[in-house]
């Protein structure tokens, strides 16, 4: 456990700041469009679909643009890159606000694509790895404790923001937060001279081993990510529905759904405390594996007060921890030079992944059922669950 000064002075300034960000960031650019996108399509007369295509488009833009933005964060630090990313967004949301135009309005959304993959939890690891290398690991792991907390604070303060000013209001003033805290805040992080003593500090560590960043255990992993990351942006946008539909009354699924938060902190405190040293594998194919037995729950046990309550639980656990594992798995298995393209490469498949799902799954609803939904995103679950028991651990002769 560093010091507290370390929080203020040393590199560790770097989880300090980006704690607070990724709070920021996540609540403004993320979690926001559930609520304000049918206002603005209301407002302008677009269907609801349109209007969350805008949102898509700026996840998919993202995942093309996610690996530049990592190399860039290795070649100039996460103090030039995420402060530009910043002022991107703040611009694409005041812009937001006067794009009446539909083409204009997808136009937008691209560039706020930009601004999210230098923003959120991909650029955030790539900075902690170019700053503490092969040490990374538990400072994303306090940076994911911080950033649990981003839907707690994200969604009630734009509900406030909402009721008072509006959606336009709202994100005028999100732009105004992410030019004068955010940016700045951004720029204060850890700069060349803080990575190198960093660096120096482990330099008495073992080198573990580590494999090539390309071939068929690069796939499997980048295949991992991508196949779960149509596991949580899918249920975002349909399970509490899903568990309306089930004949849960409106007030109980929002509690149900306010259970996810709470329980991927905890898992991620549990992972700081009892098993930061548990291999990053290990550790995410037990994630895994909870999910895949929490669909096996509603299967076998059908949608239920309880069930439901025992599946957010148990999928906001698993969730909590395959997010440290997105930093640290990649870490582990292919070492931390050029550790920033190497997160870039791997958000791609994610970002792709999370901007197609709630589409995909709302065409299987319409098409076949809730249980037929929930049927497809267990099947990604169990893919992801597959790939990750096909990597082997690298050792010493290098072998996978």
């Amino acid at each position: 456990m560093p010091a507290a000064r370390e929080f203020l002075f040393g590199p560790w300034r770097a989880v300090s700041v980006l704690g607070v960000t990724q709070i920021i960031t996540w609540g403004v650019l993320f979690y926001p469009p559930v609520l304000t996108m049918p206002l603005i399509a209301a407002e302008r007369g677009w269907s609801l679909s349109f209007a969350m295509g805008g949102f898509s488009l700026a996840l998919f833009v993202g995942g093309l643009v996610a690996p530049r933005v990592g190399a860039l964060i290795d070649r100039y630090g996460g103090h030039v890159v995420m402060p530009c990313g910043s002022l991107v967004a703040a611009v694409g949301l005041v812009a937001l606000v006067h794009a009446a135009h539909p083409v204009l309005y997808l136009m937008v959304w691209m560039l706020l694509g930009v601004a999210m993959s230098a923003q959120l939890y991909d650029s955030a690891f790539a900075c902690l790895g170019r700053i503490f290398g092969a040490a990374a690991r538990q400072p994303i792991t306090f940076l994911t404790l911080a950033g649990g907390f981003a839907s707690t604070v994200g969604w009630p303060v734009a509900r406030v923001l909402l009721d008072s000013v509006g959606w336009r209001g709202a994100y005028l003033i999100y732009a105004a937060v992410l030019v004068l805290v955010a940016a700045p805040l951004h720029a204060m992080l850890p700069r060349v001279r803080a990575v190198v003593a960093a660096r120096r500090d482990d330099a008495t560590s073992d080198v573990p081993v580590v494999l090539p960043a390309k071939g068929l255990t690069f796939v499997l992993v980048a295949a991992a990510f991508g196949a779960y990351a149509f596991v949580p942006s899918g249920l975002s946008a349909h399970l509490l529905a899903i568990f309306g539909r089930a004949g849960i009354d409106a007030a109980t699924v929002v509690m149900i759904g306010a259970l996810f938060g709470p329980s991927q902190v905890a898992a991620r405190l549990c992972e700081f405390i009892f098993a930061r040293n548990v291999h990053p594998l290990l550790m995410v194919r037990s994630a895994v594996t909870l999910l895949v037995c929490a669909f096996a729950l509603l299967a076998v046990l059908g949608i239920s007060l309880p069930t439901a309550a025992a599946f957010a639980v148990m999928f906001g656990m698993a969730n909590g921890l395959f997010t440290i594992a997105r930093g640290t798995l990649p870490l582990a298995l292919f070492g931390p030079v050029g550790y920033g393209l190497l997160v870039g490469r791997l958000a791609g498949p994610w970002l792709l992944m999370q901007s197609v799902a709630p589409l995909a799954l709302a065409f299987v609803v319409e098409r076949t059922s809730d249980a037929g939904a929930l049927m497809v995103v267990a099947g990604f679950a169990m893919a992801a669950l597959a790939c990750l028991l096909s990597i082997r651990r690298p050792t010493a002769s290098g072998s996978v």
